[in-house]
Order: structure tokens, then C-alpha cells, then sequence
């Protein structure tokens, strides 16, 4: 294939900082590996660094795209890395042309820095952006000092250089209408489009019988709000003792959250409290396995992948009434205020007790869940992409 012939323009900006750094994967570093995966082939790569963004020739690129897809200790991939950017070092400092096609960007990466417009116009691409969340923008208290304005800038930059916008669900992109109304501008040509479903390996086991367990997964962060949980087993070990059910919070420790912690260390929970740190698929699939119920209190989601996951794995799920999760869990969760303590205590209670007629009654409907998959993700992104490719020829 010559030189600056792939279809597509594929932003792996994202993957590359955050293998470097050896960030523990998102769920957005899932999607972009999936999409890496998927469109890699059929690309080049982008790629912002000191110097500016740079798009790769086909060589550079499939060197790069292989090197990502590859699982490897921090300290290999980076060796690998610098060995790849020694070798094609002249094509991180001479500009490739775009030739109108399409920039792929799955990560929000970069959308925020400085004259990103104007290499879109001097690179003659037309960009393809993928949206998240706006929660930096709704809900500011719960993210870090400083990103709201930074996901502002994203925001307003995305909306005005868009060729065309994915969500990742429509409540995300409902959002985004709102606010792009907020500030006198309007979304360009959109789609809502579930990401695919992590497999998780059940044990062997059928189905276990369930435990006392219930499980929370997720980063510890105020977002998540641990801390109703933690409002409700604290009356449910004041009750009942170590007779009440047990709680296991899996996840890794975020930003604000020391409350939690300091709850957690303080709060007299005994053994019905466990923070099981982060754990791989392997130990969250044996949690999950017997858990009486996924619980997943959050304020506020774009997506919700351990709803979906756990759904998948035939656990029920007791959530937020939140949009996101009306339109994900296919009515299949019970859904509660977020702020309930009471509501959330009963309803933990009443999926407790052997034989329970409330769960029960979701076992029955998650019979008709349907787990978004890849394949059907990439066969609704295709057709959108073809679309815009039609419009940008005419």
C-alpha cells in the first residue's frame, strides 16, 4: 500500500501516554484498544507529541498500531517504544497530508490544547470525535480542580471542528445538546452508540449460589458515592452485627476521597465492609459470580460499564434512577435515588433473604437482556463513517 493511502485516520495519542505512563485501563482505554483493533488496519496513525500532531505513513503506522495491541510490562513497552520513534523519527518532525479523510479520535485526546483547529484546517482533515461524558461540565464538584475548564474547552472545540460525533450513549449526547444550546452553537451530524461488553470468564460453576456478598466496582471517588453505602451498612451492622450482609468494594483509590477512607478505617464496620483494592477480571468475575447484587449508587455516569457487565454476567443490579441507566439496563435493575438511604437499606435487605422475591423478579427479567457487543458497534460506526465520507466527497 503507498504511502498516505489508508482510508482512515486513526488519534492513538491516547494509548501511547497512557501505556507509557502505565496507567491502569478505563473504560475509555478499552474502547480506544477496541477501536485500534478495529479501525487499525484500515489506517493511519495520528499522533500528538512536543512538536505538534503528526500523521504517520502506512509503515510507521502498523509498526505503531502492533506495538499497542501488544500486552507488555511498562518497562518493555517503552523500550519498544523508543526503539519505534529512533526508527521513524523523520516522520515525527515532516508533516503527511490529510487528503480530507477521516480523523478518528475515540479519547477526547488533545481536544483542549492549543491550535488543534488550526492543524485540522492546515492538515485538510475532517475529524470524527467521540464523547464520554460532559461530567466536568454538570457535575464539577466531582472531578479535579481545573477540568471543568479544560472540558469546556474540549466541548466547545469538539463543536466546532466536528465532522461528525459519536456518544456512547444517548443520554451522553442529550447532554451534549443541551449544553452546546447553552452557549449558541449546535452538535454536528451525531450518533449514539453503545460500546461493546467486556467478557468476564464466570467460573466454571453454573451459577453459585449466591453469598451474603454485595459488590461495588468502580474508583473510589465522590462520583461513585461510597459513602451512601456506607451510610447504609453502617445502620445495617448497628441491626443486625456481623448477621448483615457484607459489602466489597473493588476498585482503585481516586482523587477526593478521603472521607471514604477515613470512614472505611473508622467507621466500626467489622468484617461486613472489605475494600478489596483493584482487582483483575479473574477476581472480580468470582465476586460477581456469588454476589446477591452489583450495587452501583453513582450521581452521575456517561456510561455505566459495570451495570452492563455485570447484566451480561447474570448478576442483578440495583443502580441510580439515572437516565443513562434507564436507557442501558433495558429496564432490567431496580432503580433508587441516589440519596435514598432508606430505599437503598430496604432494598439490600429484601435481596438478602433467601429466596428473595425481588430478586427473583430481576433474574427473571435479565432472561431478556442484550449486551451490546463489538461487532454491532463497529457495523453501526461503519455505516456512520460511510456517511460522512459521502458528505465530505460532495
Amino acid at each position: 500500500m503507498p504511502d498516505n493511502s489508508a482510508r482512515y485516520l486513526l488519534d492513538v495519542s491516547r494509548m501511547v501516554w497512557r501505556r507509557w505512563a502505565g496507567v491502569r485501563p478505563t473504560g475509555i482505554d478499552r474502547i480506544c484498544l477496541e477501536w485500534n483493533k478495529h479501525y487499525g488496519p484500515l489506517s493511519q496513525a495520528a499522533l500528538f507529541h512536543k512538536r505538534g500532531w503528526h500523521i504517520l505513513p502506512n509503515a510507521a503506522s502498523t509498526a505503531l498500531f502492533h506495538l499497542l495491541d501488544e500486552e507488555c510490562p511498562r518497562a518493555l513497552f517503552r523500550r519498544r517504544l523508543v526503539t519505534w520513534a529512533a526508527c521513524n523519527f523523520v516522520h515525527l518532525v515532516r508533516p503527511h497530508p490529510g487528503r480530507g479523510r477521516l480523523w478518528l479520535n475515540a479519547g477526547h485526546t488533545g481536544l483542549n490544547l492549543p491550535h488543534l483547529a488550526d492543524w485540522v484546517r492546515a492538515a485538510d482533515i475532517k475529524p470524527v470525535l467521540m464523547v464520554h461524558d460532559i461530567i466536568p461540565i454538570t457535575h464539577p464538584q466531582f472531578c479535579r480542580e481545573g477540568e471543568m475548564a479544560r472540558h469546556e474547552v474540549r466541548m466547545q472545540t469538539l463543536l466546532r471542528i466536528a465532522h461528525g460525533v459519536i456518544g456512547n450513549s444517548q443520554d451522553t449526547l442529550d447532554r451534549l445538546n443541551a449544553y452546546a444550546a447553552s452557549i449558541g452553537l449546535a452538535v454536528p451530524s451525531s450518533l449514539p452508540v453503545w460500546p461493546g461488553t467486556p467478557h468476564l470468564a464466570m467460573p466454571a460453576v453454573l451459577r453459585p449460589v449466591p453469598t451474603d456478598e454485595f459488590v461495588i466496582l468502580g474508583t473510589i471517588e465522590g462520583r461513585k458515592n461510597h459513602m451512601l453505602l456506607l451510610d447504609v451498612w453502617e445502620g445495617l451492622v448497628a441491626q443486625h452485627g456481623e448477621a448483615a450482609p457484607k459489602l466489597v468494594i473493588i476498585g482503585q483509590r481516586g482523587w477526593a476521597c478521603e472521607d471514604v477512607l477515613a470512614r472505611l478505617t473508622h467507621g466500626g464496620f467489622g468484617s461486613r465492609v472489605v475494600e478489596a483494592g483493584a482487582l483483575d477480571d479473574e477476581d472480580i468475575a468470582r465476586h460477581l459470580a456469588g454476589a446477591r447484587a452489583l450495587l452501583f449508587p453513582s450521581f452521575t455516569e456517561g456510561y455505566g460499564l459495570p451495570l452492563v457487565e455485570a447484566l451480561a454476567a447474570g448478576v442483578p443490579v440495583i443502580a441510580s434512577d439515572l437516565d443513562v441507566f434507564r436507557e442501558i439496563g433495558q429496564g432490567v435493575p431496580d432503580l433508587l435515588p441516589p440519596d435514598d438511604v432508606e430505599g437503598w437499606a430496604k432494598s439490600i435487605m429484601a435481596y438478602a433473604a433467601p429466596n428473595s422475591p425481588l430478586r427473583a423478579a430481576q433474574m427473571q427479567r435479565l432472561a431478556a437482556f442484550s449486551a451490546p457487543d463489538w461487532s454491532g458497534h463497529f457495523k453501526t460506526v461503519d455505516v456512520f463513517l460511510e456517511i460522512l465520507e459521502h458528505r465530505s466527497r460532495i
